[in-house]
């Protein structure tokens, strides 16, 4: 068991290295591209929905959200069962700023991938993907 610990820790660290580099392409705040992300592939959810998916304060995620706003990337609509809530959805001008996020990350991430792994060890790489799908899935399905 202590094999797979160990395992567990070199992974996590690894991963998170690899997302904070990723993330050096990123033109927005962190805070914001994952609300977009939420929204993109949640659909509409309030503030609060969106505080609790990303495991932050309430008030963080309004400050993100009002960022958002501002610049035309979400809109709000009352909530249809709670007259006292809103419900944030994504806009064509936040979809196309995503994508545009989300391209940039691939296109940093492929650049290193060519740049630094073998054609075998590209293969190797994919063969992971599928694992960590699952163990991501694992983890989320609390």
């Amino acid at each position: 068991m202590e094999e797979d610990d160990a395992l567990a820790e070199d992974l996590r660290q690894a991963v998170g290295e690899l997302v904070r580099a990723v993330r050096a392409a990123d033109t927005m705040p962190s805070g914001g591209a994952a609300i977009l992300g939420h929204l993109d592939r949640g659909g509409p959810q309030t503030t609060a929905d969106l505080a609790h998916r990303r495991g932050v304060t309430h008030q963080s995620a309004a400050k993100s959200v009002k960022e958002l706003l501002g610049d035309g990337l979400v809109r709000t609509e009352p909530h249809p069962s709670d007259g006292r809530k809103l419900l944030l959805h994504i806009t064509d001008a936040g979809r196309a700023r995503l994508q545009r996020e989300r391209a940039q990350r691939a296109g940093w991430l492929g650049a290193a991938i060519r740049d630094t792994l073998s054609p075998d060890e590209r293969r190797q790489l994919r063969d992971c993907v599928p694992l960590l799908t699952r163990l991501t899935a694992r983890i989320t399905e609390r």
